[in-house]
């Protein structure tokens, strides 16, 4: 008898696990619940979330309430009579009404090694806080943010080359395999919910656009974690000065290097990069974008819009 599961998720994060579920014959996949077509682009056309269209794909029902905790749709939900619930980077609190439902209940993936950064952001904070590791916790939900019972976890190493579109990538694919294995064990009784740790607890907030923004007075090796934590999305970013108002730059790639000066003063600028003061150190700059423009390394930039070393970025609020 196959295991009757609705899944409920939002982001391309979910979209493993989706893809993952759904193509074990032992599971079917009652129903895919995600957030509402939302409008995007310069003509706001509405578009589906990731995981609708990987459910579309699939051919599988999908459900797009406003709010979850809508009468109507806890109805919906069980009249579908699920044995479990899965939820992936859905967006939304369940009510308590829903986490009752299943007789197995509602379990999460979540990309962190909970009890650590809870909430909307792991996997930046991870990278912005200098973390040498992650992970992801397969937990049992609760009414709490991110508070349930532990059923596993599975441990990764943050690679100086990583970025958080890189890290997601494989925090992803790591959920979606522990994912499944989990869900095997937890079903048939092999898996014991243990209590998050009371000690080391800390939450990752959700990420604003203005977070992006470079202090060069921070130490390079902070802002070499900043510009890799936000890459793509929202983007490291400082400003140089121009007339009628200061350009404002994206920073893509950069490597810590040694140098001193005033934070912000550019020390070098040539075909290894430019080089930019922090405290203590210096950080070079591999490849930039000029708002407005496509993204290019430090020389091809260099060649339109030549800089001399003693030039400093401004720090624009």
């Amino acid at each position: 008898m196959s295991l009757r599961i609705i899944f409920m998720g939002t982001a391309e994060l979910a979209c493993a696990s989706l893809e993952a579920l759904a193509a074990q014959g032992d599971f079917e996949i009652a129903a895919v619940v995600t957030q509402p077509d939302r409008p995007k682009g310069r003509e706001l056309k509405l578009h589906p979330s990731p995981v609708k269209a990987a459910a579309l794909r699939r051919q599988l029902q999908v459900l797009q309430p406003e709010r979850a905790r809508n009468e109507e749709f806890v109805r919906a939900l069980q009249a579908l009579a699920p044995d479990l619930i899965v939820v992936a980077a859905y967006g939304q609190i369940l009510p308590a009404s829903i986490l009752a439902l299943p007789r197995f209940g509602c379990i999460n993936v979540h990309t962190s090694l909970l009890p650590k950064y809870r909430g909307a952001a792991p996997i930046q904070w991870a990278i912005l806080n200098d973390e040498a590791e992650t992970g992801v916790t397969i937990m049992k939900m609760d009414a709490g943010l991110d508070t349930g019972d532990i059923l596993t976890q599975e441990r990764t190493p943050i690679y100086p080359q990583d970025n958080s579109e890189s890290l997601h990538d494989r925090l992803a694919a790591l959920g979606a395999g522990l994912l499944v294995r989990t869900v095997r064990e937890y079903v048939a009784g092999r898996v014991v919910p243990r209590p998050q740790p009371a000690e080391g607890t800390s939450y990752a907030r959700k990420i604003a656009k203005e977070d992006g923004l470079l202090d060069w007075a921070q130490p390079a090796r902070t802002l070499w974690n900043r510009v890799r934590a936000f890459a793509p999305w929202p983007g490291a970013f400082t400003h140089l000065p121009a007339e009628p108002k200061p350009h404002l730059l994206k920073i893509w790639q950069v490597e810590v290097a040694p140098g001193s000066g005033q934070p912000g003063e550019i020390l070098e600028a040539g075909k290894a990069g430019i080089v930019v003061a922090c405290a203590p150190a210096a950080l070079r700059i591999l490849s930039l974008q000029r708002e407005g423009g496509r993204r290019m390394t430090a020389q091809e930039f260099l060649t339109g819009h030549p800089l001399e070393p003693g030039k400093r970025f401004l720090r624009v609020s």
